[in-house]
């Protein structure tokens, strides 16, 4: 699974985090997420999942 996040449209609402923290993460200073991991494993699969549908400006795309 391949995580693309599109950091024009991130907010830093930070729902990503909540979901998948091994995935995900804010800086104290950031202005968008990061992405620690941009292809976990499938054990993170359903956080994963999970955070991108969280994602209230759709940032976060998932692929093959």
């Amino acid at each position: 699974m391949k995580i693309t996040v599109d950091f024009d449209h991130c907010e830093v609402h930070g729902d990503c985090v909540v979901a998948a923290p091994e995935v995900f993460d804010i800086g104290d200073d950031d202005d968008v997420v990061q992405v620690l991991d941009d292809n976990p494993g499938e054990e993170l699969r359903t956080k994963v999942e999970t955070a991108a549908k969280m994602c209230p400006v759709a940032a976060i795309k998932l692929g093959a």
